[in-house]
Protein backbone atom coordinates (compact mmCIF):
# COMPACT_ATOMS: atom_id res chain seq x y z
CA UNK A 1 0.00 0.00 0.00
CA UNK A 2 2.57 2.51 0.60
CA UNK A 3 3.99 1.71 -2.43
CA UNK A 4 1.14 2.73 -4.46
CA UNK A 5 0.10 6.10 -2.41
CA UNK A 6 3.68 6.97 -3.29
CA UNK A 7 2.98 6.30 -6.96
CA UNK A 8 -0.32 8.04 -6.82
CA UNK A 9 1.05 11.24 -5.80
CA UNK A 10 3.83 11.09 -7.95
CA UNK A 11 1.37 11.07 -10.83
CA UNK A 12 -0.84 14.31 -9.00
CA UNK A 13 2.60 16.13 -8.85
CA UNK A 14 3.30 15.50 -12.63
CA UNK A 15 -0.13 16.52 -13.88
CA UNK A 16 -0.30 19.72 -12.05
CA UNK A 17 3.18 20.93 -13.40
CA UNK A 18 1.76 20.18 -16.88
CA UNK A 19 -0.89 22.23 -15.70
CA UNK A 20 -0.50 25.65 -14.37
CA UNK A 21 3.14 25.60 -13.27
CA UNK A 22 5.84 27.71 -15.44
CA UNK A 23 9.47 27.95 -14.87
CA UNK A 24 11.13 31.43 -14.67
CA UNK A 25 12.56 30.88 -18.14
CA UNK A 26 8.89 30.15 -20.18
CA UNK A 27 7.58 33.19 -18.14
CA UNK A 28 9.82 35.44 -19.52
CA UNK A 29 9.71 34.48 -22.67
CA UNK A 30 5.36 34.59 -22.17
CA UNK A 31 6.08 38.31 -21.21
CA UNK A 32 8.46 39.16 -23.75
CA UNK A 33 9.53 42.91 -24.77
CA UNK A 34 6.84 45.75 -25.05
CA UNK A 35 4.96 46.26 -28.59
CA UNK A 36 6.87 49.09 -31.15
CA UNK A 37 4.50 51.59 -32.14
CA UNK A 38 4.73 52.69 -35.98
CA UNK A 39 4.66 56.51 -36.08
CA UNK A 40 5.15 59.65 -38.17
CA UNK A 41 7.55 61.90 -37.71
CA UNK A 42 8.60 65.62 -38.37
CA UNK A 43 11.81 67.89 -38.26
CA UNK A 44 11.88 71.10 -35.81
CA UNK A 45 13.21 73.93 -37.97
CA UNK A 46 14.46 77.17 -37.24
CA UNK A 47 13.49 79.78 -40.29
CA UNK A 48 11.72 82.94 -40.74
CA UNK A 49 8.17 83.43 -39.98
CA UNK A 50 6.05 86.22 -40.91
CA UNK A 51 3.53 87.38 -37.69
CA UNK A 52 0.44 87.95 -39.55
CA UNK A 53 -3.37 88.37 -39.22
CA UNK A 54 -5.89 85.91 -41.44
CA UNK A 55 -9.49 87.37 -42.47
CA UNK A 56 -12.05 86.85 -44.34
CA UNK A 57 -12.87 89.83 -46.71
CA UNK A 58 -14.79 91.26 -49.40
CA UNK A 59 -14.05 92.00 -52.69
CA UNK A 60 -15.27 95.61 -53.71
CA UNK A 61 -15.68 97.16 -57.58
CA UNK A 62 -13.54 100.81 -56.54
CA UNK A 63 -15.74 102.68 -58.26
CA UNK A 64 -18.99 101.64 -59.63
CA UNK A 65 -21.54 104.15 -62.25
CA UNK A 66 -24.87 103.88 -63.03
CA UNK A 67 -25.19 104.93 -67.07
CA UNK A 68 -28.30 107.35 -67.35
CA UNK A 69 -29.55 109.24 -71.04
CA UNK A 70 -29.72 112.76 -69.93
CA UNK A 71 -31.45 114.02 -72.46
CA UNK A 72 -35.33 112.13 -73.53
CA UNK A 73 -35.11 110.16 -77.17
CA UNK A 74 -34.91 107.26 -78.74
CA UNK A 75 -32.25 104.87 -78.27
CA UNK A 76 -30.73 103.92 -81.87
CA UNK A 77 -27.90 101.62 -81.10
CA UNK A 78 -25.65 100.12 -78.23
CA UNK A 79 -22.46 99.96 -79.06
CA UNK A 80 -21.12 96.73 -76.53
CA UNK A 81 -21.81 93.22 -74.99
CA UNK A 82 -23.24 93.40 -71.52
CA UNK A 83 -19.99 91.52 -70.20
CA UNK A 84 -17.98 93.33 -71.98
CA UNK A 85 -14.95 95.41 -70.16
CA UNK A 86 -15.03 99.02 -71.66
CA UNK A 87 -12.73 101.78 -71.65
CA UNK A 88 -12.98 105.54 -70.44
CA UNK A 89 -14.27 107.65 -73.52
CA UNK A 90 -15.90 104.13 -75.28
CA UNK A 91 -19.02 105.12 -76.93
CA UNK A 92 -21.62 102.95 -75.39
CA UNK A 93 -25.39 104.30 -76.74
CA UNK A 94 -26.76 106.57 -79.44
CA UNK A 95 -29.55 108.47 -79.15
CA UNK A 96 -31.72 109.69 -81.98
CA UNK A 97 -29.78 112.93 -83.33
CA UNK A 98 -31.96 114.43 -85.38
CA UNK A 99 -33.99 116.66 -83.23
CA UNK A 100 -31.21 117.94 -81.56
CA UNK A 101 -29.25 118.90 -84.85
CA UNK A 102 -32.58 120.64 -85.82
CA UNK A 103 -32.43 122.44 -82.80
CA UNK A 104 -28.87 123.20 -82.33
CA UNK A 105 -29.21 124.87 -86.69
CA UNK A 106 -32.19 126.76 -85.42
CA UNK A 107 -30.06 128.10 -82.50
CA UNK A 108 -27.19 128.80 -84.88
CA UNK A 109 -29.61 130.58 -87.39
CA UNK A 110 -31.17 132.68 -84.46
CA UNK A 111 -27.72 134.13 -83.47
CA UNK A 112 -27.09 134.81 -87.64
CA UNK A 113 -30.24 137.06 -87.46
CA UNK A 114 -29.97 138.78 -83.97
CA UNK A 115 -26.26 139.90 -85.03
CA UNK A 116 -27.37 141.52 -88.18
CA UNK A 117 -29.32 143.21 -86.07
CA UNK A 118 -27.34 144.32 -83.76
CA UNK A 119 -24.46 145.75 -86.29
CA UNK A 120 -27.40 147.62 -87.34
CA UNK A 121 -28.63 148.86 -84.46
CA UNK A 122 -24.77 150.02 -83.67
CA UNK A 123 -24.75 151.97 -86.67
CA UNK A 124 -28.17 153.90 -85.76
CA UNK A 125 -26.85 154.39 -82.56
CA UNK A 126 -23.61 156.24 -84.41
CA UNK A 127 -25.40 158.19 -86.89
CA UNK A 128 -27.82 159.63 -84.01
CA UNK A 129 -24.57 160.68 -81.66
CA UNK A 130 -23.37 162.57 -84.49
CA UNK A 131 -26.70 164.24 -85.58
CA UNK A 132 -26.83 164.92 -81.94
CA UNK A 133 -23.09 166.25 -81.54
CA UNK A 134 -24.31 168.69 -84.76
CA UNK A 135 -27.69 169.62 -82.97
CA UNK A 136 -30.38 167.95 -85.46
CA UNK A 137 -31.63 164.99 -83.22
CA UNK A 138 -32.44 165.16 -79.69
CA UNK A 139 -30.60 163.80 -76.72
CA UNK A 140 -34.03 161.36 -76.34
CA UNK A 141 -33.83 160.12 -79.43
CA UNK A 142 -29.91 159.65 -79.36
CA UNK A 143 -30.16 157.58 -75.95
CA UNK A 144 -33.35 155.20 -77.63
CA UNK A 145 -30.66 154.61 -80.53
CA UNK A 146 -28.03 153.11 -77.78
CA UNK A 147 -30.09 151.43 -75.67
CA UNK A 148 -31.96 149.31 -78.71
CA UNK A 149 -28.37 148.40 -79.42
CA UNK A 150 -27.21 147.35 -76.04
CA UNK A 151 -30.35 145.43 -75.75
CA UNK A 152 -29.70 143.68 -78.86
CA UNK A 153 -26.10 143.17 -77.63
CA UNK A 154 -27.49 141.35 -74.54
CA UNK A 155 -30.16 138.91 -76.89
CA UNK A 156 -26.37 137.77 -79.02
CA UNK A 157 -25.45 136.37 -75.58
CA UNK A 158 -28.55 134.47 -74.71
CA UNK A 159 -28.04 133.61 -78.31
CA UNK A 160 -24.81 132.03 -77.87
CA UNK A 161 -25.76 130.51 -74.99
CA UNK A 162 -28.41 128.72 -76.66
CA UNK A 163 -26.15 127.74 -79.00
CA UNK A 164 -23.79 126.02 -76.46
CA UNK A 165 -26.89 124.56 -74.92
CA UNK A 166 -27.79 123.05 -78.06
CA UNK A 167 -24.48 121.20 -79.01
CA UNK A 168 -24.24 120.31 -75.12
CA UNK A 169 -27.80 118.43 -75.31
CA UNK A 170 -26.82 116.46 -79.26
CA UNK A 171 -23.50 115.64 -77.13
CA UNK A 172 -25.81 114.15 -74.81
CA UNK A 173 -27.33 111.93 -77.89
CA UNK A 174 -23.63 109.68 -77.57
CA UNK A 175 -23.40 108.22 -74.07
CA UNK A 176 -19.90 107.29 -73.14
CA UNK A 177 -18.19 105.30 -70.34
CA UNK A 178 -17.38 107.31 -67.72
CA UNK A 179 -14.31 105.04 -66.33
CA UNK A 180 -12.96 101.91 -67.47
CA UNK A 181 -14.82 99.05 -65.97
CA UNK A 182 -16.70 95.85 -66.65
CA UNK A 183 -20.39 96.10 -67.72
CA UNK A 184 -23.52 94.74 -65.86
CA UNK A 185 -26.82 93.43 -66.92
CA UNK A 186 -28.08 95.82 -70.50
CA UNK A 187 -31.63 97.16 -68.80
CA UNK A 188 -32.70 98.97 -71.65
CA UNK A 189 -32.34 97.55 -75.47
CA UNK A 190 -31.87 99.26 -78.29
CA UNK A 191 -35.23 100.67 -79.99
CA UNK A 192 -37.01 101.98 -76.14
CA UNK A 193 -37.50 105.62 -75.50
CA UNK A 194 -35.33 106.61 -73.07
CA UNK A 195 -36.52 109.78 -70.33
CA UNK A 196 -33.60 112.15 -69.18
CA UNK A 197 -33.35 111.45 -65.31
CA UNK A 198 -34.75 108.17 -65.38
CA UNK A 199 -34.77 105.96 -62.19
CA UNK A 200 -33.44 103.22 -64.51
CA UNK A 201 -30.12 102.85 -65.71
CA UNK A 202 -29.15 101.54 -68.75
CA UNK A 203 -26.09 99.56 -67.44
CA UNK A 204 -24.13 99.65 -64.34
CA UNK A 205 -20.06 99.71 -64.78
CA UNK A 206 -18.13 98.26 -61.94
CA UNK A 207 -14.08 99.17 -61.98
CA UNK A 208 -12.53 96.07 -61.09
CA UNK A 209 -8.98 96.79 -62.03
CA UNK A 210 -7.70 98.45 -59.06
CA UNK A 211 -10.24 96.56 -56.82
CA UNK A 212 -10.95 96.97 -53.25
CA UNK A 213 -11.25 93.81 -49.99
CA UNK A 214 -12.83 95.19 -47.53
CA UNK A 215 -12.29 93.53 -44.02
CA UNK A 216 -12.30 93.55 -40.20
CA UNK A 217 -10.30 92.62 -37.33
CA UNK A 218 -10.28 92.83 -33.59
CA UNK A 219 -9.58 96.08 -32.56
CA UNK A 220 -7.01 95.00 -29.91
CA UNK A 221 -4.87 94.37 -33.12
CA UNK A 222 -5.46 98.13 -34.55
CA UNK A 223 -2.70 99.43 -32.22
CA UNK A 224 -0.23 96.44 -33.27
CA UNK A 225 -1.18 97.45 -36.84
CA UNK A 226 -0.85 101.06 -36.82
CA UNK A 227 2.80 100.28 -35.48
CA UNK A 228 3.95 98.39 -38.17
CA UNK A 229 1.94 100.47 -40.81
CA UNK A 230 3.90 103.76 -39.47
CA UNK A 231 7.14 101.42 -40.28
CA UNK A 232 6.01 100.54 -43.59
CA UNK A 233 6.73 96.45 -43.01
CA UNK A 234 2.85 95.72 -43.77
CA UNK A 235 2.25 93.61 -46.70
CA UNK A 236 -1.86 92.56 -47.94
CA UNK A 237 -2.55 89.33 -49.47
CA UNK A 238 -5.69 87.97 -50.87
CA UNK A 239 -6.77 85.00 -52.54
CA UNK A 240 -10.56 83.91 -53.64
CA UNK A 241 -11.43 80.34 -51.98
CA UNK A 242 -9.87 77.92 -53.96
CA UNK A 243 -7.14 79.91 -55.48
CA UNK A 244 -3.57 79.30 -54.80
CA UNK A 245 -1.91 81.73 -56.50
CA UNK A 246 -2.78 85.19 -54.31
CA UNK A 247 -2.67 89.07 -55.40
CA UNK A 248 -0.88 91.57 -53.53
CA UNK A 249 -1.95 95.41 -52.44
CA UNK A 250 -2.07 97.41 -49.75
CA UNK A 251 -3.81 99.32 -47.09
CA UNK A 252 -5.74 102.49 -48.06
CA UNK A 253 -8.30 103.07 -45.50
CA UNK A 254 -8.69 102.23 -41.89
CA UNK A 255 -12.41 103.49 -40.73
CA UNK A 256 -12.55 106.15 -38.04
CA UNK A 257 -14.36 104.15 -35.24
CA UNK A 258 -14.42 100.77 -34.12
CA UNK A 259 -17.67 98.70 -34.68
CA UNK A 260 -19.29 98.66 -30.93
CA UNK A 261 -21.65 95.38 -32.38
CA UNK A 262 -19.18 93.26 -33.20
CA UNK A 263 -15.53 94.65 -31.41
CA UNK A 264 -13.74 95.14 -34.78
CA UNK A 265 -12.84 97.90 -37.18
CA UNK A 266 -13.29 98.24 -40.77
CA UNK A 267 -9.92 98.18 -43.22
CA UNK A 268 -9.64 97.93 -46.74
CA UNK A 269 -6.81 97.30 -48.85
CA UNK A 270 -6.57 98.17 -52.81
CA UNK A 271 -5.03 95.45 -55.12
CA UNK A 272 -4.28 96.08 -58.84
CA UNK A 273 -5.92 93.33 -59.92
CA UNK A 274 -5.08 93.40 -63.65
CA UNK A 275 -5.69 89.73 -63.94
CA UNK A 276 -9.24 90.02 -62.86
CA UNK A 277 -8.45 87.26 -60.02
CA UNK A 278 -10.78 89.34 -57.62
CA UNK A 279 -14.56 89.73 -58.43
CA UNK A 280 -16.86 92.39 -56.87
CA UNK A 281 -18.69 90.88 -54.31
CA UNK A 282 -16.38 87.92 -53.97
CA UNK A 283 -15.43 86.29 -50.61
CA UNK A 284 -11.67 86.25 -50.35
CA UNK A 285 -9.32 85.23 -47.85
CA UNK A 286 -7.23 87.97 -46.82
CA UNK A 287 -3.23 87.37 -44.86
CA UNK A 288 -2.32 90.60 -43.45
CA UNK A 289 1.37 89.98 -42.70
CA UNK A 290 3.08 92.50 -40.11
CA UNK A 291 6.14 91.37 -40.27
CA UNK A 292 8.57 88.83 -40.64
CA UNK A 293 10.49 86.73 -37.21
CA UNK A 294 13.75 85.41 -37.93
CA UNK A 295 15.16 82.02 -36.75
CA UNK A 296 11.69 81.22 -35.03
CA UNK A 297 11.64 77.32 -34.17
CA UNK A 298 8.59 75.89 -36.08
CA UNK A 299 6.97 72.04 -36.00
CA UNK A 300 3.97 71.25 -38.07
CA UNK A 301 1.05 71.73 -36.08
CA UNK A 302 0.12 67.94 -36.20
CA UNK A 303 2.66 67.94 -33.41
CA UNK A 304 1.28 69.53 -31.28
CA UNK A 305 -0.81 67.51 -28.29
CA UNK A 306 -3.10 68.96 -25.58
CA UNK A 307 -2.48 67.57 -22.25
CA UNK A 308 -3.81 69.08 -18.55
CA UNK A 309 -0.54 70.48 -18.23
CA UNK A 310 -0.75 72.73 -21.50
CA UNK A 311 0.59 71.20 -24.64
CA UNK A 312 3.09 69.02 -25.49
CA UNK A 313 4.95 67.04 -28.11
CA UNK A 314 6.40 63.74 -28.29
CA UNK A 315 9.96 63.99 -29.02
CA UNK A 316 11.98 60.40 -30.52
CA UNK A 317 15.44 60.07 -29.31
CA UNK A 318 18.84 58.53 -30.83
CA UNK A 319 17.45 55.06 -29.60
CA UNK A 320 13.94 55.74 -30.93
CA UNK A 321 12.46 55.81 -27.84
CA UNK A 322 9.37 58.76 -27.01
CA UNK A 323 10.37 61.60 -24.66
CA UNK A 324 7.09 63.86 -23.38
CA UNK A 325 8.18 67.38 -24.25
CA UNK A 326 6.22 70.58 -22.85
CA UNK A 327 6.39 73.02 -25.33
CA UNK A 328 4.76 77.04 -25.25
CA UNK A 329 3.15 77.45 -28.59
CA UNK A 330 3.38 81.11 -29.33
CA UNK A 331 1.20 81.62 -32.44
CA UNK A 332 0.08 79.07 -35.40
CA UNK A 333 0.33 79.73 -39.04
CA UNK A 334 -1.65 77.43 -41.54
CA UNK A 335 -0.27 74.22 -40.85
CA UNK A 336 3.01 75.78 -39.11
CA UNK A 337 2.96 76.33 -35.05
CA UNK A 338 5.68 78.66 -33.83
CA UNK A 339 6.93 77.79 -30.68
CA UNK A 340 8.59 79.58 -27.92
CA UNK A 341 10.52 77.56 -26.31
CA UNK A 342 10.98 73.67 -25.45
CA UNK A 343 12.40 72.30 -28.35
CA UNK A 344 15.24 72.78 -29.85
CA UNK A 345 16.50 72.79 -33.88
CA UNK A 346 16.98 69.39 -35.86
CA UNK A 347 14.88 67.34 -32.77
CA UNK A 348 12.68 65.03 -34.53
CA UNK A 349 8.56 64.81 -33.08
CA UNK A 350 5.90 62.85 -33.46
CA UNK A 351 3.00 63.87 -36.00
CA UNK A 352 0.91 60.79 -35.93
CA UNK A 353 0.38 58.06 -33.53
CA UNK A 354 0.48 59.98 -30.36
CA UNK A 355 -2.11 57.91 -28.98
CA UNK A 356 -0.62 55.04 -28.48
CA UNK A 357 2.85 56.32 -26.93
CA UNK A 358 3.98 57.48 -22.95
CA UNK A 359 7.15 58.53 -22.65
CA UNK A 360 9.79 55.18 -23.13
CA UNK A 361 7.63 53.92 -25.47
CA UNK A 362 10.07 52.20 -28.91
CA UNK A 363 8.92 53.71 -32.13
CA UNK A 364 9.30 52.59 -35.80
CA UNK A 365 9.14 55.72 -38.07
CA UNK A 366 7.04 54.89 -41.30
CA UNK A 367 7.14 58.60 -42.48
CA UNK A 368 9.60 61.15 -42.12
CA UNK A 369 13.08 61.57 -40.86
CA UNK A 370 14.23 58.67 -38.17
CA UNK A 371 16.86 61.11 -36.37
CA UNK A 372 20.22 60.60 -35.65
CA UNK A 373 20.19 56.84 -35.27
CA UNK A 374 17.57 54.85 -36.87
CA UNK A 375 19.15 50.92 -35.77
CA UNK A 376 17.24 49.21 -32.66
CA UNK A 377 19.60 47.92 -30.43
CA UNK A 378 18.71 44.40 -29.75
Amino acid sequence: MRLGVAAILLTLGAAGCSAGGETPAQAAGARGSAPVVPVATAKVEQKSMPLALAVIGTAEASSIVAVHAQITGLLTSVNFKEGDDVTKGQVLFTLDRRPLEGALQQAQATLVRDTAQAAQAKSTAARYDDLQNRGIATKEQADQARTSAAALDATLESDRAAVENAKVQLQYATITAPLAGRTGALIVHEGNLVRANDATALVVINQVAPIYVSFGIPEGKLPELKRYLAQGTVRVEAAAPGETTTSSGRITFIDNAVDSTTGQIRIKASFPNGDHRLWPGQFANVVVTLSTEPDAIVVPTAAIQNGQQGNYVFVVKPDLTVDLRTVVVQRQVAETAVVQNGLKPDEIVVTDGQLRLVPGTRVSVKSGPKGPSSKVEP
